[in-house]
């Protein structure tokens, strides 16, 4: 399956479950951890833990199997790592808080630029 094949499960996931102002970032040139940062907000606990429930469902009925899974039991804030697409679950406050899409939309200066820069 291509990342693009598992960002579309993703994305209709999330769609079919109501998710709320569904964000998609390309952090290919930003990290190797992943491609894609997916950022959804759910109405409640039970509503995030219900999309991320339904993201882990559509992933392995295509044979796609979670490398991992944070926050299932707060609900505040579900990441459900997919390898190649990372998606974030949060309470609109839990998201406004952390502002993940500042942090991986935002041009960061390389670590040496910093280093040599301080002196």
């Amino acid at each position: 399956m291509t990342t693009d094949q598992l960002l579309q499960i993703v994305l209709l996931a999330l769609d079919d479950g109501k998710g709320k102002d569904i964000k998609v970032i390309d952090v290919r040139k930003k990290t190797s951890i992943a491609d894609f940062m997916v950022i959804v907000s759910g109405t409640s606990e039970r509503h995030v833990k219900s999309l991320a429930d339904h993201v882990i469902d559509e992933a392995k009925k295509n044979e796609v199997q979670p490398l991992g899974v944070e926050g299932q039991g707060g609900g505040e804030w579900v990441l459900v790592d997919l390898g190649d697409v990372i998606v974030h679950v949060m309470k609109p406050q839990t998201r406004e808080f952390y502002q993940l899409e500042k942090f991986w939309q935002a041009d960061h200066l390389p670590l040496y630029a910093v280093a040599s820069a301080a002196h």
